[in-house]
């Protein structure tokens, strides 16, 4: 599958799912529904939903939001900078779509910290809290729940849809923790691309007619009238199996839902906007999945930890689907009025080096970043902060990753100074000591 690729530490991102440490895991349907049937709705509903795309690996803020033109050529790199939609703003010619929809988003260019491992940043940011040990490179755990997993908690079902789902896997920091698995994503795997694709869960076997699954209904319905031994108990198990039974149905019989998974019946140029490869139709498939009501979706979009060739990967296929398609995603969102009610943000684990090394790459650097905003009342045609004059460290309005969450969650009606409790009874802060990045509030 394209885009499940390694980085430095070796492991395929695919292989995760087989873990499941620290509530690191991607459900089915079904297993959400007999997760969440003991468990109520917790707080209100909000109009703001979030499309995170998710660069693991970590992608150079040279090579798309800072350039440095002016730098000597063993910083600034091989390609140019060139103007944007926005007079005054440039980005690099590497991402000359995305260039000319800088009107519709802003770019914060100074957002840094210090954790310089896949672990430790991806946790850091995928949570707004950092890891209490250093994680290696390679490791997969959550040692706080992921912001996808926090929108669930708060929001839980809407119309029989889960609140959190994963395109096409979970970030080895996207999990629950301890708010545990019914908080985990819906994983939607398979390739949009793919003419025979088709979402798992949300469909009739192959072998069932809709006819003989209203049968079965019907004779579940006949058996359930007769009393069973549990009947008078209050935890009796068949009661709630009922309930997670019934959303499933509803999910499968949902006009809404079916219309948006079935992204076969989009208009072709549409399709064809977005990119017709993985990548691009992932980001399709997320607009589609808002436009009903999902709260939260994270798109995985790995193989950014360029150690070597950076400049043949921006060049290529890599760089341009991601230039391609998340344009396409924000001016769709745009010209259909949903870019004021859906919250996109673009980001990986940290930035790269200042310096190319001897393998025509950068390495790792969580001392400068650029994250991609847009929507939900973000300012359009904005730049927030800086970095030094060669792209070392963040100089102007800096700003942590508890910030960054701080203001995600904000935007999604969710206060972050709020102290959720593990099962043990542990409080535990949602966001400690994070402000609000107040241009994004404007």
């Amino acid at each position: 599958m394209s885009g499940l690729t390694r980085n430095c530490a070796g492991i395929p991102r695919r292989d995760f799912l087989q873990l499941g440490l620290g509530g690191v895991i991607g459900l089915g349907f079904s297993d959400l529904q007999r997760l969440r049937a003991a468990t109520p709705n917790v707080g209100p509903r909000r109009t703001v939903n979030c499309i995170l795309v998710w660069l693991d690996g970590g992608p150079s803020h040279y090579e798309s939001f800072d350039p440095k033109p002016d730098a000597p050529a063993d910083i600034r790199g091989e390609f140019k900078s060139i103007p944007t939609a926005v007079p005054g703003i440039h980005f690099s010619e590497a991402v000359p779509q995305l260039a000319k929809v800088a009107d519709k988003m802003t770019i914060v260019r100074s957002i840094c910290h210090r954790d310089p491992n896949h672990g430790g940043g991806n946790h850091y940011m995928m949570t707004g809290s950092p890891t209490p040990v250093p994680v290696a490179c390679g490791a997969y755990v959550t040692f706080h729940p992921s912001f996808g997993a926090v929108v669930s908690h708060h929001r839980g079902l809407r119309d029989g849809l889960p609140p959190y789902m994963a395109i096409p896997q979970v970030s080895r920091s996207g999990g629950a923790n301890f708010l545990g698995a019914k908080n985990s994503p819906f994983v939607i795997n398979g390739s949009p691309n793919d003419e025979t694709f088709k979402v798992r869960d949300v469909v009739l076997p192959q072998d069932i007619s809709e006819g003989r699954a209203s049968s079965r209904r019907e004779l579940r319905q006949a058996l359930d009238q007769m009393e069973r031994f549990t009947d008078r108990l209050a935890d009796d198990p068949a009661v709630s199996f009922d309930q997670y039974l019934q959303n499933s149905i509803q999910l499968v019989q949902s006009p809404s839902a079916q219309a948006a998974f079935n992204i076969q019946k989009e208009d072709a140029k549409v399709r064809d906007s977005y990119g017709r490869n993985d990548f691009g139709q992932r980001l399709l498939l997320a607009r589609r999945l808002v436009e009903v009501g999902v709260s939260f979706i994270t798109v995985y979009y790995g193989g950014w930890d360029h150690h070597t060739k950076i400049f043949d990967a921006f060049k290529g296929d890599h760089g341009k689907r991601l230039d391609t398609g998340l344009a396409a995603l924000i001016r769709d969102l745009d010209d259909r009025g949903l870019l004021d009610s859906t919250l996109v943000v673009c980001l990986g684990e940290f930035g790269r080096t200042p310096k190319v090394n001897k393998d025509a790459g950068r390495d790792h650097w969580p001392h400068a970043m650029s994250v991609l905003m847009a929507g939900a009342g973000v300012p359009r045609g904005h730049v927030i902060g800086a970095t030094d004059p060669k792209g070392y460290h963040a100089s102007e309005k800096i700003y942590r990753p508890e910030d960054f969450a701080s203001s995600l969650y904000l935007k999604m009606g969710i206060d972050p100074t709020q102290v959720l409790h593990a099962p043990s009874g542990r409080p535990v802060q949602l966001v400690s000591n994070g402000h609000r990045i107040k241009e994004l509030f404007v």
